[in-house]
């Protein structure tokens, strides 16, 4: 939160952080959330801690409000509008790495951490046309995947 405050100031955009650290704290955030006040939402997440479960009550919330948002992962974009970060299906891939080394002897705690390295941006048009979205072409370009 704190690099999107400074960003923020930055680009003289003005930013709301509305919380929800847990999925009983999603509703209530949810509907604190307003076209009269909000433009964008931007939703955070982890691989451990990304509201997978209560992903389809977020999209939805948020289409019918009809505030576009930009997501952490991609399986948030088959109804979501746009989503950037990490591709988890690119950490998912290095696992059979981490396995065969301990399986040949190696400590866990010993190896070493890695950042993810494999980004990706996925922009469903189907979403920003039914939020009234004009999606600029040098954003387009930009992106790993289009959904039409």
């Amino acid at each position: 939160m704190a690099a999107v405050k400074t960003v923020a100031g930055r680009l003289g955009v003005q930013i709301r952080p509305v919380a929800a650290t847990r999925a009983e704290e999603v509703p209530s955030a949810l509907e604190s959330l307003s076209r009269d006040l909000d433009d964008a939402v931007l939703v955070f997440g982890s691989p451990l801690h990304s509201f997978v479960h209560v992903r389809a009550a977020i999209i939805n919330a948020l289409n019918t409000k009809r505030l576009p948002a930009i997501y952490p992962y991609r399986h948030f974009v088959d109804n979501g509008f746009m989503s950037y970060g990490t591709s988890l299906e690119a950490l998912w891939s290095r696992s059979p790495v981490f396995i065969d080394k301990i399986l040949r002897g190696a400590k866990p705690a010993d190896l070493p951490v890695e950042q993810p390295t494999t980004f990706e941006l996925v922009i469903n048009l189907k979403t920003a046309k039914a939020l009234g979205l004009t999606i600029p072409e040098t954003l387009l370009l930009r992106a790993d995947q289009i959904i039409e």
